[in-house]
C-alpha cells in the first residue's frame, strides 16, 4: 500500500471510490444485458410451450437495455405483436359476450428473471 500524505488523503479516497463505482457500474450493465437477453429467450420459449408452435408472437420477443449515469435498465417486449401479450397473459372479453381466460406465460419467467438479476448484481458488487 502506498503512503499517502494526510493533505492528499481526500483525493486518494475519491480516486478509489470512483474506480469502485466504475467497476460496479460496468459489471451491472453487463449483467443487465445478459439477463435481458436470457429473459427474452425464456419468454419466447414459454410462449411456444403455452400456445404451441413458433409463430409471429413466439418469435417476436426481444430485449433492449439503456444505461444512464446511475442506472441500467433492461426491457423485454414483443416487437411483432406488442398489444397481444397483455391480452394473452390476462385474458380478454369476447365480442359476442363472455370471456377468454388468460394463459400466464410471462409472469413465471418474470419471477425467475428477477431472481437471476438480483443474484447477478450481488455477484457484481461482491466480485470487486
Amino acid at each position: 500500500m502506498a503512503n499517502t500524505p494526510i493533505d492528499r488523503l481526500d483525493t486518494a479516497i475519491k480516486k478509489i471510490l470512483t474506480e469502485y463505482e466504475e467497476t460496479i457500474s460496468t459489471d451491472v450493465d453487463a449483467a443487465t444485458k445478459k439477463v435481458a437477453r436470457a429473459g427474452a429467450k425464456a419468454v419466447s420459449a414459454s410462449a411456444r410451450a403455452t400456445f404451441g408452435g413458433s409463430g409471429k408472437y413466439a418469435n417476436g420477443w426481444t430485449s433492449e437495455t439503456e444505461k444512464k449515469r446511475w442506472s441500467s435498465t433492461g426491457v423485454i417486449y414483443n416487437a411483432a405483436a406488442p398489444g397481444l401479450a397483455h391480452l394473452l397473459e390476462n385474458g380478454h372479453a369476447k365480442v359476442g359476450g363472455g370471456r377468454v381466460e388468460g394463459r400466464p406465460h410471462i409472469a413465471p419467467v418474470e419471477e425467475e428473471i428477477k431472481k437471476e438479476y438480483e443474484e447477478a448484481v450481488i455477484r457484481a458488487i461482491n466480485g470487486y
